[in-house]
This record gives structure tokens, sequence and C-alpha cells, in this order.
């Protein structure tokens, strides 16, 4: 019997989605609140469910990198966000990106139409009675921050995140961008060639760029996995060059040589005709983005439609607060799922959703919380939010180095990772 008669889950971004998801196809009762379109965030544009706002990349797909395992974990959990991800798949050699219309849509709609989902709109200013899983995820409103912290009794942490700007292909100099991914895994990337002095004269443009104001904090902690292209390249005259902008694996067709400096165009739709820039997070202002980013060849005459914004992240410090599942140690029947648990990234923020769901499941239906362990990427993303033990906790994006080592040592790092996600991918079947 059902400790009550429904879920209220706060937040239908990626993780609220896929807990509601598991939730209701264990046919547990849910109630979806989300406060868009009625109260817009300054990051999102839509009122859909899941809108992807920094990037429409979920990062890589190959088993040999963790968060490629992780998908392959969650496809095995009949993840609804892996299910839309894969029907919205639009071409990126070896990662997965999406047309986020479609992908959003997606889910939209097999939540709306789904018998025990109810769907809330508005903001939440209290929590509900009975069982809930906050998932108001990282751009969580000021009243329900508010909130959280009050009944809960939870630090709030902060730091700021920041989204690439997209530009119109058809704008784009073809003449001088071509089509490639590294070291010949297709033609899924365009490429924007530089050569040393073009990328100083852009560099010293970039570095003196007026930024635009970031309003709200005093103490804007800018999270390192996803750093403003500005703030990188403060770090020095070569840290572009050997990161975002490194030339490793790419050859401009013109000259048969290897560029100084490349900056990577990622397809954004399903159609081609968007292109968001690769690792441009950026917080200058629009003006400014219009000015240097056309100084990288190609984008002479690019048209930009989205410049890149600077937004407010939130999370709480979950060691000591949370277990492993993402439930509250001091309210069991309070979960917690997403950006907001301390994961970084659309796909570690959709896991956590997933486990969340069962684990919430579980609690209500008084059965075995499922055991994902460290030896699988999504129990290892759950064991280090609420086990980092670190005087600095910081938002953590899946990785192999927080999974359990193997007991036998291999020293090509491609076939230990390829042991390591087999190991898991055979845990992960005992439980569906």
């Amino acid at each position: 019997m059902l400790k009550d008669k429904r879920v209220t889950i706060i937040g239908a971004g990626l993780a609220g989605c896929e807990a509601a998801w598991q939730l209701a196809q264990r046919n547990i009762p849910v109630r979806l609140c989300e406060m868009r379109p009625e109260q817009m965030t300054p990051a999102h544009k839509t009122g859909n469910f899941a809108e992807l706002v920094c990037s429409n990349s979920l990062r890589s797909d190959r088993l040999e990198n963790a968060v490629g395992l992780l998908k392959e974990e969650m496809r095995l959990l009949d993840s609804l966000i892996m299910q839309a991800a894969d029907h919205a798949r639009v071409p990126a050699g070896g990662a997965l990106a999406v047309d986020r219309e479609d992908f959003s849509g997606f889910i939209t709609a097999r939540l709306s139409e789904h018998p025990m989902v109810e769907v809330a709109y508005g903001e939440c200013t209290e929590l509900p009675e009975g069982p809930v899983i906050i998932a108001a995820g990282p751009l969580a409103s000021d009243a329900l921050g508010e909130v959280i912290a009050r009944n809960l009794k939870l630090e709030r942490m902060h730091f700021f995140d920041a989204a690439a700007p997209i530009v119109l292909k058809e704008s784009l100099n073809m003449d001088i961008i071509f089509p490639a991914s590294r070291y010949g895994r297709g033609e899924d990337y365009l490429n924007c060639p530089m050569t040393e002095e073009q990328y100083f004269a852009f560099y010293e443009a970039l570095i003196h760029a007026q930024e635009a104001p970031v309003h709200g904090f005093e103490d804007q902690k800018v999270f390192e996995g996803c750093m403003p292209v500005e703030v990188m390249a403060k770090r020095g005259p070569q840290t572009l060059a050997y990161g975002p902008l490194k030339p490793i694996g790419l050859r401009d067709p013109r000259t048969g040589a290897r560029p100084y400096a490349v900056v990577q165009l990622r397809q954004d739709d399903r159609e081609g005709r968007l292109y968001n820039l690769v690792g441009f997070q950026t917080h200058l202002k629009f003006g400014e983005q219009k000015r240097v980013f056309s100084m990288i060849p190609g984008l002479e005459n690019a048209e930009f439609v989205r410049y890149g914004v600077m937004h407010r992240n939130t999370y709480i410090h979950s060691p000591g607060v949370l277990s492993a599942h993402y439930q509250m140690l001091a309210r069991p029947d309070v979960f917690f799922a997403g950006q907001i648990t301390g994961v970084e990234g659309y796909v570690e923020s959709a896991a956590s959703g997933l486990v969340a769901g069962r684990g919430m499941a579980a609690y209500l239906l008084d059965e075995p919380v499922p055991e994902f362990g460290d030896i699988t990427a999504i129990g290892a993303l759950g064991h280090y939010v609420s086990s980092y033990a670190g005087s600095d906790f910081q938002p953590m994006n899946a990785n192999f180095g927080i999974m359990r080592p193997l007991e036998k040592r291999i020293r090509n790092k491609k076939e230990k990772n390829l042991a390591i996600a087999q190991r898991a991918l055979e845990h992960i079947k005992t439980l569906v």
C-alpha cells in the first residue's frame, strides 16, 4: 500500500521529468509542478519540459567515455530522457547531440499524455505535504530556494554558468570553414581555422572585451566545467589553443597543414540550419560578442540567432544531507534530483532523476532500493554527492575517476575503460 496517494515533483527539467516517468511507469501517481511559462528564467526560452539551455550536446556516446557509459546504463533502465535523445538525434560524430525542440517536445508530450501524471503550472512557494522530489534545477526561483533552505535547514551555495552563442549556417563563409571531426571521425563539425596571427589578434580582442554585469550575488563563482571563454582566455595566451581551440587531429584542406588553432561549430538543430560555437560559453555584452566572434575566420558575416548568456546555478551541500539515492537523511519522504544535488551536466542530471524516482518508488512500496553501487556510472554519481569527504564540494560530471577501480590492472586506457563499462552494464542488467 502506498504511504500517500501521489508524489509531488517540483521542476519539469531533465531530472524532474525522468523521476516522473520512473514513478508513473510503476503506477505511482505524480503531480509534476513547473513554473514556466507563467514565470520564466533568464536562460529558458519556452514553456516545454526539459528545455536544453546551454548546449544541444549530451556529450560522448562511446562506452570508453564515462558519460557514454552513463547513457547506455540509462537506456537499459527505461530512461525517458534517453528515448527522447535517441529520437531527436542530430549528427555530432562520436557525441550524442539533439534537435532541442524535438527533444523537449517528445518529453512534454509523453508526460502530459501519461494517465498517471498531472501537470501543475505555477511557481511553488511552499513545500507540499506528502512525498516530494525537489528537482527545481540550477535555476530555482529565489522564493523556492528560500523555502527549501528554511524548511529543510539546508545550506545553499551558488555558482555561475554560461551558454554559448548560436549562428545561422547560411551566413557562414564556407570558403574558409571546412567540415571534419577530429582524427577523421566523420565530418560532423564545422571548423574555423586560425593562423598564429589571427589567433593572437582574436585573443587580444577577447581578453579586453566588455563583459555584461552579473547581478544577484557578490561571490561570483564560476564552475570550472562550464567556464566563459573570456575567463579561460585570461588565464594565459595559450590556454584556448590548448583547450577548446586545440587543432589536434584536424587539417585544413586548403593548405594540407594543421592550423594554429580551430574554432569548432556543432549542429544545433535537425535540419542543420543552426550551429553553436563549441566551448564558447560567454557573458560578454551582445555587441562585444558580435564584434569579437566575427574575427573568427569564416564568421566575418555570421548571423547570431542567439548570443551567449550568463545565468545563476544553485546547488546544495549534499554530503551528509542526502543518501546515494538522493534521499534526505533527515526526511525520508523528500528526495532531491538534478543539478541542485551537485551533479553537473544534462545526462548526469537526468540520471539522478532516474535514481530518485526509483528510490521514491521503493520507499512508497516498501521494496528494496535498487543498489547501483559505485561500479556503475549512475551509482558512482550518487556516491560522490552523498559521500564526498573534501572541504570544497563542487558539482561533478560522470567520470571513471569516481567509479570503483578494477581488481585487475589494465595499462591501456581504452581497454581499461571498456572493461569498467562492461562490468557496469552487467550489473545494471541485474536491476532491469
